[in-house]
């Protein structure tokens, strides 16, 4: 039996609602032939299309997620959204410490871990995003930084936390307009470092069943390439998944290969 992977995308700042809705549906109807027995669909959107976005698609089909939240279940945290209210709309997801969140708007490992542990308390699905900078990867420190951020962020979650945990690795010199695509080796080199700290961590039998994503320039071209690496069992698209019928044509280019 093939073994599931996992397929999804962050909008970011660029889908209001409307827009999401219509991709959503569009994405819906161009998959729906797909079998999710071995596909984990899913797609992050803004905030405020999440609740529309939860009426107009079944979880079946594609599970939704947060791009951020805060560490409480509630309190005064003013412009904050708590686990508890996105599960209110039917998320089950949390993206947390993604580069943006870390380098623009200066998120620390400590802030991170806080929202880690919130998430695990209120059974989300953590979706934890590391990964170098072009510096740090020039310095031959990218091994350390991964195994930092990964320990940091899941310090003082339990073992069986694991069983809601995913982790994207999207170095930072790949993201973006401008950012430029690992080579598939380079990815994989990376991923066996993020499990075998994991089952430093959690042991052998819970660090080997953590998905883990690539993220980072992902396109049509590369797609297959990268998710046939050993320790890849999925991944986390940008600009090139902002397209239903492009995102699609990714899905199934890899479907196939597997």
């Amino acid at each position: 039996m093939k073994k599931k992977v996992y397929l999804g995308t962050n909008t970011k700042m660029y889908k209001g609602i409307a827009d999401t809705v219509a991709y959503l549906e569009e994405l819906c109807r161009l998959t729906a032939d797909i079998s999710r027995e071995a596909l984990e669909l899913f797609v992050i959107p803004s905030f405020t299309a999440l609740e529309s976005a939860r009426r107009c698609v079944p979880e079946a089909l594609v599970r939704l997620g947060a791009q951020n939240m805060g560490w409480e279940e509630q309190g005064p945290y003013t412009g904050e959204i708590s686990p508890r209210m996105l599960r209110e709309v039917g998320v089950s997801i949390v993206e947390l410490g993604h580069s943006e969140r870390r380098h623009v708007l200066r998120e620390t490992d400590d802030m991170i871990n806080r929202k880690v542990l919130c998430a695990e308390q209120q059974g989300l699905t953590i979706l934890l995003c590391v990964g170098e900078t072009a510096e740090e990867k020039a310095r031959g420190l990218a091994d350390e930084v991964l195994r930092t951020q990964l320990k940091a962020g899941l310090y003082g979650m339990d073992p069986r936390g694991t069983e809601q945990l995913w982790v994207a690795y999207e170095p930072v010199w790949a993201i973006g307009k401008n950012g430029v695509p690992a080579s598939s080796a380079y990815a994989g080199e990376r991923h066996t470092t993020l499990r075998r700290t994991l089952t430093e961590l959690y042991g052998p039998e819970r660090g080997s069943r953590v998905p883990l994503l690539y993220g980072g320039s992902v396109h049509l071209d590369n797609a297959v390439k990268l998710s046939q690496e050993a320790e890849i069992d999925g991944l986390f698209i940008g600009r090139s998944a902002w397209d239903a019928r492009n995102f699609t044509a990714i899905i199934r280019e890899v479907l196939a290969a597997g």
